[in-house]
């Protein structure tokens, strides 16, 4: 069999016929190169475009905001579905023998999660058998069945984890995620004009920049590859340039890879004078709420995290249930300098705070890993503070 290369496009890379004439124009340099794609696609456009996730949501919840998360998978699942028949009925149109399939028609298999699923196990008999047929396979992505029999979908960026789950059963050659813009950057190109192209970087390097705020890669799909140890690469749908490798080595001379931001954070300070709740029990409250916090430092008296704005609702009914006093500030962003030799090279937090403070930003909370450093800031000031920390560190070079 030949060699098979998985090819993921996301909403904006399947819009218009334009764009479906990209994936066919892709499609045939692969065929041409010997290759056999298997093609994965989102759904087409984003936030109130007809087809999207987010509309499709919305739409839901406009009749009933308490939503059946089974019957909301099924919905979402729909945008992927629309795409897969487009791009499939287009690529059959200019004569390559393609087919859409939907995920569980392509094996996968999850759990009942509804909303973020789990895989169990990837079937990719059918899928060899098409390929065998020299016929290219246009996947859903983001969405699986159920060992029930229900459609499921994998959480956001769902799609990303689609490709490299099936790059891994398949024994790919390679994976292409295809996005708009030409690579992975050292700072999103919106906020930092002079933003520079990663021509390769570590699997650990993209994996924390998608954990803090970086829509390029799911972290989930990260995770998978590394195990796996895809060959993958970020690239633009509307030019020919390589993109970012992504593989098993670091960039020796880097100190610093990337800088992130993540909006919509709150910050919490809950006070228990009375020493009446152990951190314990506070912490076994907030697993059984669902409730996940981050950039977390618990004292004697008082606990400081935060939150993202979305389960602040659900956390102030908790806190106030367990009589604690809280002050909370909104409207912060988590803004995260990412490399491997963080924590080998001194002076880098010294260059954070003098970055910060020469634009006056104030820092609300820190937190760091072995390769991050994060500076809890108000969102109104988190471009700016990206832009200081791009330059101080000179990463436009």
């Amino acid at each position: 069999m030949k060699k098979i290369i998985v090819k993921k496009f996301g909403g904006t890379s399947v819009t218009s016929n334009e764009d479906r004439e990209k994936i066919k124009e892709s499609v045939i340099i692969d065929i041409e190169k010997g290759y056999s794609p298997v093609v994965v696609v989102s759904a087409m456009g984003r936030n109130n475009a007809p087809y999207s996730t987010d509309t499709l949501i919305n739409l839901y919840k406009s009749i009933h905001e308490q939503s059946s998360k089974r019957d909301l998978d099924l919905l979402m699942s729909c945008g992927e579905i629309i795409s897969a028949t487009l791009v499939s009925a287009y690529l059959n149109s200019k004569g390559i023998s393609a087919i859409a399939m939907t995920g569980f028609q392509a094996g996968i298999i999850t759990d009942d999660h509804y909303g973020e699923a789990k895989v169990k196990s990837v079937n990719t008999a059918y899928l060899h058998e098409v390929i065998r047929k020299g016929i290219v396979p246009v996947v859903t992505g983001f969405q699986g069945i159920s060992t029930n029999g229900d459609i499921t979908t994998l959480g956001r960026g769902g799609s990303d984890t689609t490709a490299t789950l099936l790059g891994e059963a398949l024994k790919a050659d390679k994976v292409e995620i295809y996005t708009d813009v030409s690579g992975v950057m050292t700072a999103d190109p919106r906020i930092v004009e002079n933003a520079t192209l990663l021509k390769s970087m570590n699997y650990d390097e993209l994996y924390e920049m998608a954990k803090h705020g970086a829509k390029v890669v799911d972290f989930n799909a990260v995770d998978i590859a590394k195990r796996a140890s895809l060959n993958i690469f970020v690239k633009n749908t509307h030019d020919q340039s390589n993109g970012t490798q992504i593989t098993e080595t670091y960039e020796s001379e880097r100190i610093l890879t990337a800088i992130t931001k993540f909006d919509s954070w709150i910050q919490y300070k809950v006070t228990d004078r009375m020493n009446q709740v152990k951190d314990q029990a506070f912490m076994d409250a907030l697993h059984d709420n669902n409730i996940s916090i981050d950039m977390i430092n618990f004292f004697e008296d008082n606990k400081y995290f935060i939150v993202q704005s979305n389960v602040s609702r659900d956390l102030d009914q908790l806190l106030n249930e367990m009589d604690l006093r809280y002050v909370k500030k909104e409207n912060c962003s988590k803004v995260t300098i990412i490399g491997h030799k963080i924590h080998g090279v001194p002076g880098i937090m010294r260059r954070v705070v003098k970055a910060l403070e020469n634009e006056n930003i104030k820092i609300l909370q820190t937190s760091d890993s072995h390769m991050t450093i994060s500076c809890l800031v108000e969102s109104d000031a988190s471009d700016l503070a990206v832009i200081s920390l791009h330059k101080e560190f000179n990463m436009e070079s």
